[in-house]
Order: C-alpha cells, then structure tokens, then sequence
C-alpha cells in the first residue's frame, strides 16, 4: 500500500508534477490494436520526466490488456505502480497509480502508457480552439 511510506514530498517540497486534463482526443494502439481512446485524458509533466498522458480507466480496452504481476515499482511522488501487457507480451507497455499520493490524487483511476512501447495520436480538441467553426454532426429529422 502506497501510504505505508510518506510521500517524496516531506524530503523535497519543490519537485514538481504538473497534472493537467486536456480535451484532445488521445488514441493508443500497439500492433495496430486500439488500447485506448479518450477526449478526458490527463497530461502530466513531470520533474526530469518527459510528459505522459494518463487515460481514464473508462476508455481503457482491458480486454486487450493482462495484468502484468511480475513487474512492480515505487514512484516516491506518485505511489506502488502495477503493469499492464498485451496477453502475448511480456514486455509491459501501460502502468497505473491505484493509491496515489494525495498530492497527484487526479491521475488515480488513470493508465499511463509507455510512449516508446506504443502509439500515441494526439488529435483535435473539441471544439477546437482555431476559432473556426467545426463540422456539426449531421442530425436525422423524423
């Protein structure tokens, strides 16, 4: 349990996580399968860490995913860390914070995904920000 030890945040109060929830539409896939895809994403920037995206566990395919109980770390800032595969990978390719630091407590419920492992688009947000207008989506009439 990620609680059992205090957070990296006693011994260094000025190392920074920047969680932030962005509107893009975010896809993940690996091997051409989609793993996710979301417009409620969070970006986070971390300290001496490149950006990630975490995506809501909602918009996960977990039935692409196993469980990955070999692998685990610590994160002195964000908590324990478990690991997701594809079910004929070993190699894990996403992790999650189930017991986050209250410090990073948005990012809980959230998959992260190795950026190097698979393939992460970054779409529109909507509405975009452009200021042009955007194509409605075309209703029936009855």
């Amino acid at each position: 349990m990620t609680n059992d030890r205090p957070s990296g945040f006693v011994d260094w109060p000025d190392y920074y996580i920047d969680v932030r929830r962005v509107r893009n539409r975010i896809q993940v896939t690996h091997d051409g399968a989609v793993l996710a895809d979301t417009a409620r994403a969070l970006l986070v920037a971390e300290q001496d860490h490149g950006i990630v995206f975490y995506i809501p566990r909602a918009d996960v395919r977990f039935d692409l995913l196993a469980a990955d109980d070999e692998t685990t770390s610590r994160c002195p800032f964000k908590g324990d860390a478990r690991y997701w595969r594809r079910p004929e990978d070993t190699e894990p390719i996403a992790w999650e914070y189930s017991d986050p630091y209250p410090e990073v407590a948005a990012i809980r419920d959230h998959i992260g995904f190795y950026q190097d492992r698979t393939t992460l688009e970054v779409g529109v947000a909507t509405p975009a920000v452009s200021g042009r207008p955007q194509p409605q989506p075309v209703v029936a009439a009855n």
